[in-house]
């Protein structure tokens, strides 16, 4: 998942909202810091209601992952989507199409959720606008074996950038997609992945409830057109 998805159930509680977003945004500041379940679970009961929160919406994320990228419908897309990939990208067989397919099923389920509901957005900024950085980078670090000084400037850009709305469009979903490939240290994709943009949108927003849908349940996560509190 995403950032949208893992937190459009939390908009009332806008630090586990944060903590839903923190192993994504380390994934940006400084891919060795990382933050374990054993460590956020251990801070649950902490005197301090932020670091509480933060840490439960860490334990959200990890969860989501664990469910989301167990699913058939997950492999089936991510490997549908590497495939077509592949054949975009003459000569790549590797780990390009495959990391690429995996991360543009998370991000388009965003663009969807966005789609479907065009304040999602601005709701999940609006909430997360709420939280001080500081506070979240200070609980953050009580979970990181490796510290950060680097968290709270990146949540501060990440408001101000608000780089969601860009999955909306190819040309800016492009410019973010090779912000990725230049960060991971992967060949840039080149414009004629615009012209196949349209088709991978289509299929994720018709698999968009299944992909969200855990295996233990019938229902997808919460429509993000209907606000829910998790307090």
């Amino acid at each position: 998942m995403n950032y949208l998805a893992h937190g459009v159930a939390h908009f009332e509680s806008p630090y586990l909202l944060a903590g839903t977003a923190v192993p994504d945004w380390l994934s940006v500041v400084n891919r060795r810091v990382r933050v374990s379940g054993k460590a956020a679970a251990a801070l649950l009961l902490d005197d301090d209601p932020v670091t509480r929160a933060v840490a439960a919406g860490v334990l959200q994320h990890l969860s989501d992952d664990r469910w989301f990228h167990q699913t058939r419908v997950f492999a089936e897309t991510s490997l549908r989507m590497a495939v077509e990939l592949r054949d975009l990208l003459p000569g790549d067989a590797g780990f390009r199409p495959s990391f690429l397919g995996h991360i543009l099923v998370e991000i388009l389920i965003d663009a969807t959720l966005i789609q479907r509901a065009p304040s999602v957005a601005d709701r999940y900024y609006r909430a997360l606008g709420e939280v001080s950085p500081g506070q979240v980078e200070a609980a953050v670090n009580r979970m990181a074996k490796q510290q950060t000084d680097q968290l709270a400037i990146w949540i501060e850009r990440f408001l101000q950038v608000r780089f969601l709305y860009d999955y909306l469009e190819d040309d800016k979903l492009l410019f973010r997609l090779e912000q990725v490939m230049s960060r991971v240290g992967l060949p840039p994709l080149g414009q004629h992945l615009l012209a196949w943009f349209p088709s991978a949108r289509r299929l994720i927003a018709d698999r968009c409830d299944l992909l969200l849908t855990p295996p233990s349940s019938s229902d997808p996560i919460p429509d993000p057109s209907t606000p829910r509190s998790t307090t």
